[in-house]
C-alpha cells in the first residue's frame, strides 16, 4: 500500500510521464480510499490548467480530459 507522500509524488510525475501499470494501479488504489490525495489531485490539476490558460497555451487545454473524465471548459 501506498503511502500518501509516495502517492503525491507519482501524481507529480504522472503530469510529466505515462506511470507503469503497476504503479498506475497502486496509486488508483491509494486514491480510491484517501480522501486527501484526491483533493490533492485535483488541485494539482488545477494548477496545471491555470499555468496553461496564464501561459496562453490555451489552445493545448481546450478538449482535454480533466482527472474525473470530463473536459475541460
Amino acid at each position: 500500500m501506498l503511502s500518501c507522500k509516495d502517492a503525491t509524488k507519482m501524481m507529480s510525475q504522472a503530469m510529466d510521464t505515462r506511470l507503469s501499470l503497476p504503479k498506475r494501479m497502486a496509486l488508483r488504489l491509494h486514491l480510491a480510499i484517501c480522501a486527501s490525495c484526491c483533493h490533492f489531485r485535483t488541485q494539482l490539476s488545477f494548477i496545471r490548467l491555470a499555468c496553461r490558460r496564464f501561459s496562453g497555451r490555451d489552445d493545448e487545454v481546450r478538449g482535454m480530459k480533466q482527472n474525473d473524465g470530463t473536459e475541460i471548459p
